[in-house]
C-alpha cells in the first residue's frame, strides 16, 4: 500500500516541503532507506545521515528544516519522533486484518457471561461466568477470561493471555500473550516446622483493577492484591518480564521498561519511569515524575521528583556519577596513599 505525502502531511500536521503527490511505500531508517521510504530524524547529532539517505522523504524539526529540504522533501513537525509514533500506529491500521466479529465455535463461553455484538472471541478462549467482554474488545486465541473478570472497550487481549477471576481491564488497553493479570501474590506466613520454618499460604482476595489505554508486555504478570485491589493507572506501559506484586498502585502514565521488578505494596507516582532490570523495594513510595535507570535498586522511598541511580546504595543520579568517578580511581588512590606511607 503506498501513501501520498500530502495525505501524510494532513494526518501529522506540521509543514510539507516537496511534491505532495510523491508517494512512499515503506516506513524505514534512513540508513537502509530507498526512494519509496520516508523516514525520521529527531535527534541533531545524527545530522549527517541526511545528506546520505535515499529516503524519499524525511520528518525533521524546524532546526533541521534546511538540511533536510537541501537533500529532498521534508515533513517539518515540532516533534519528529511523536510525529514518526502517531505515522506508526496508521500504517499499521492500513495493513492490520481486521478481527473476525462474533464468537469462534471452539470457544467455551459460561453462562452468565456477557459478550458485546461487536466483540471478537478467538479460537479455544475460555470465557467465565459473569465475564464482560466489551464493544469491539478482540480475545485472541487461547485467552482465558475469568469469572466476572471484566475486558474494556476496544482492549486487544492476545494470544494465551490469562485475565483471572474479578479482574478488570480498562478500553483501548493491549495485553501481549503470555501476560498473566490476577494470579495470586507472594504472600506466606512463617510457621514453626519440626525442622524450621515453613510457610502458611495467605489467601489472596483482592483483584487487578487496570485503567484506560494501558499496554502489558508479553509474559509480565501483575499478581492480584491480598486483601484491596492491586492497582495501574491511565496510560501505564509496561514492556515484556515486568513482576508488578500484590498491592502495588502504579500512577497514571508511568512506564517500565523490561524485567522492571516492584514488591508487593508499593505505591509509584504518575508520570515515572523505570529502566530495564530496576528494583523496587515493597512498601515504599515514589511520588509522581520519578526516573530510575537501569538495573538500580531503590531501597527507601523516594520524596523528591528526580533521576536516580545505582545499584547499593542509590542516590540523587548527579551525585552517584560524581562518586562512581571517584570510585575508579580508589585503586590508584590506595597505591599512592601506601607510597607516602612507606616514605613516612
Amino acid at each position: 500500500m503506498g501513501a501520498r505525502l500530502g495525505d501524510i502531511a494532513a494526518l501529522l500536521g506540521g509543514e510539507l516541503v516537496g511534491d505532495a503527490s510523491l508517494e512512499v511505500d515503506r516506513i524505514g531508517p534512513l540508513e537502509t532507506a530507498d526512494a519509496r521510504t520516508i523516514g525520521f530524524l529527531s535527534n541533531p547529532r545524527y545530522q549527517s545521515q541526511l545528506t546520505l539517505t535515499q529516503a524519499a522523504c524525511v520528518i525533521v524539526a524546524p532546526a533541521l528544516r534546511d538540511a533536510a529540504v537541501a537533500r529532498g522533501a521534508a515533513l517539518v513537525c515540532a516533534d519528529p519522533y511523536l510525529a514518526f509514533a502517531r505515522l506508526t500506529q496508521w500504517w499499521a491500521a492500513q495493513r492490520r486484518r481486521p478481527p473476525v466479529v462474533g464468537v469462534h465455535p471452539s470457544a467455551v463461553v459460561e453462562e452468565g457471561a456477557q459478550i458485546h455484538p461487536s466483540a471478537s472471541v478467538g479460537p479455544l478462549c475460555f470465557v467465565g461466568r459473569g465475564a464482560r467482554i466489551g464493544e469491539q474488545a478482540v480475545l485472541g486465541s487461547h485467552v482465558h477470561v475469568g469469572d466476572d473478570a471484566q475486558v474494556g472497550e476496544a482492549t486487544w487481549l492476545k494470544a494465551h493471555v490469562t485475565l483471572s477471576d474479578a479482574c478488570h481491564v480498562g478500553a483501548r488497553g493491549i495485553v501481549h500473550s503470555g501476560a498473566v493479570i490476577g494470579a495470586d501474590g507472594f504472600g506466606f506466613a512463617p510457621a514453626k516446622g519440626d525442622t524450621g520454618p515453613t510457610w502458611e499460604k495467605i489467601e489472596q482476595l483482592g483483584a487487578v483493577v487496570i485503567g484506560d489505554d494501558v499496554e502489558i508486555g508479553a509474559n509480565t504478570c501483575i499478581d492480584r492484591g491480598a486483601l484491596d485491589d492491586t492497582v495501574l493507572g491511565q496510560g501505564v506501559k509496561l514492556d515484556n518480564l515486568v513482576q508488578i506484586g500484590h498491592n502495588v498502585r502504579i500512577g497514571d502514565h508511568t512506564a517500565f521498561a523490561g524485567c522492571v521488578g516492584v514488591a508487593g505494596s508499593a505505591r509509584i507516582g504518575r508520570h515515572c519511569t523505570a529502566g530495564g532490570g530496576a528494583i523496587i523495594l515493597g512498601h515504599l513510595e515514589l511520588v509522581d515524575h520519578v526516573h530510575v535507570t537501569a538495573a538500580t535498586v531503590i531501597t527507601r522511598s523516594i520524596h523528591k521528583p528526580g533521576q536516580y541511580s545505582g545499584l547499593f546504595p542509590f542516590d540523587d543520579n548527579a551525585s552517584w556519577e560524581k562518586n562512581a568517578a571517584t570510585l575508579r580511581q580508589l585503586h590508584a588512590m590506595r597505591d599512592r596513599l601506601r607510597a607516602l606511607e612507606r616514605k613516612n
